[in-house]
């Protein structure tokens, strides 16, 4: 956790339409981008492994240079 993972985190919320209760997952979609992390494997598909809301994370992440990893959950990344 550092000042970069929190300032997108922040930017991941006010600039997308995550609810303000995702904050936490905010921090984590946020630290994997900033620590450069191909995937983020996770099982939650409301905040996170979402179709709807990631080509927005991934301008915001653009924005601040860096690449939104891929959000999946472990059966996408499986193929099942």
């Amino acid at each position: 956790m550092n000042q970069s993972v929190l300032d997108l985190a922040e930017q991941l919320l006010e600039r997308s339409n995550l609810s303000a209760k995702a904050d936490v997952d905010a921090v984590h979609i946020a630290a994997a981008t900033v620590h450069d992390m191909d995937y983020l494997l996770t099982w939650n598909c409301k905040h996170i492994a979402n179709a709807q809301i990631q080509r927005k994370l991934a301008e915001i992440s653009f924005d601040f240079g860096y690449e939104l990893p891929i959000l999946c959950t472990p059966y996408e990344l499986l193929g099942g």
